[in-house]
């Protein structure tokens, strides 16, 4: 295996297969802006302190959403079920048709969740740091709502540039 040594040598399509080689989870990242849903899915969903409690999302520089999202005092963050490709397909095309025919809670706060999400977290934005084309959203978590333990379900995955769910290993 013959190692790239400079940022010259970086094919940015190797580069993007390379990265789609480790499986992510995806979120729906929502909120009521202006009396409206606006959101986004994204797959760069981690968990990154528990003192603060804080998570992350990387958002692209060149979003449209995020400017308007942004906006809000709270964001819902749904960790998306396996069921749920198309409604992660949905939530990024066209914005007037992202929340078309998707239940989905609004707490008094503005935070929008979908409702068979397998988790549902309700943050605040606590930091944003520029990282090349992306943004590093920072979400401080103030709730949380895991569901019951037996309706816990699989995951959505995104890997290799398609989705697909986790299997449990004997």
């Amino acid at each position: 295996m013959t190692l790239l040594t400079t940022n010259q040598d970086l094919d940015p399509v190797a580069l993007r297969q390379a990265f789609g080689v480790f499986p992510t989870g995806v979120v729906a990242l929502a909120a009521e802006v202006d009396g409206v849903p606006v959101g986004l899915a994204a797959s760069s969903f981690t968990s990154v302190s528990l003192d603060p409690p804080l998570v992350s999302v990387s958002v692209a520089r060149t979003s449209k959403t995020w400017p308007d999202l942004r906006r809000a005092r709270h964001f819902g963050v749904t960790v998306l079920a396996d069921h749920h490709g198309a409604v992660c397909r949905q939530l990024s095309g066209p914005v007037d048709g992202r929340f078309a025919g998707v239940d989905v809670s609004t707490s008094d706060d503005g935070a929008v969740t979908l409702d068979e999400g397998l988790v549902r977290f309700d943050c605040s934005l606590y930091r944003e740091v520029e990282a090349g084309d992306h943004i590093i959203v920072l979400l401080q978590v103030h709730g949380v709502d895991a569901g019951a333990e037996g309706d816990a379900g699989h995951p959505l995955v995104f890997h290799r540039s398609g989705f697909g769910r986790l299997e449990r290993s004997a």
